[in-house]
């Protein structure tokens, strides 16, 4: 299936063959150390910067069909952030994955993201639009 929205990964995850958990990690755009006149100027026009995760959480698909209603939780613990990045895991033998085991994977996705690693993950924008980062 090829996912061209929010709800198409909703939709992607419950037909999987083993239940799914959806893993999110949030992410702020900013400027890095040193930042020379013509990335300021770049940034300010929403291009470039430099992604930190602030935020990561993991969800089964059921608790966040509707991308609002994970952006109205995020923004009850008062950090902000500009990209949410997705990805998944599988259960295995009829078993969804439970939080657990998401610990570990949303680490490493955490790690990946911040040493500018996003290509593998899902990102969306902060209405729920996915978006593409070069």
């Amino acid at each position: 299936m090829n996912i061209q929205s929010y709800p198409d990964l909703i939709r992607a995850a419950d037909m999987q063959p083993e239940p799914q958990r959806l893993l999110f990690v949030f992410a702020a755009a900013e400027l890095p150390d040193g930042a020379t006149a013509e990335q300021i100027s770049q940034f300010e026009q929403g291009e470039g910067g430099a992604l930190t995760p602030v935020l990561c959480v993991d969800k089964l698909p059921a608790e966040v069909a509707d991308f609002h209603v994970l952006v109205a939780e995020s923004e009850q613990t008062g950090l902000h952030w500009d990209i949410a990045f997705v990805s998944a895991m599988s259960g295995r033998g009829g078993m969804q994955p439970n939080s657990d085991e998401a610990e570990q994977p949303l680490k490493m996705m955490m790690e990946q993201i911040q040493a500018g690693m996003v290509a593998q993950f899902l990102a969306l924008s902060r209405d729920g639009q996915i978006i593409q980062l070069y």
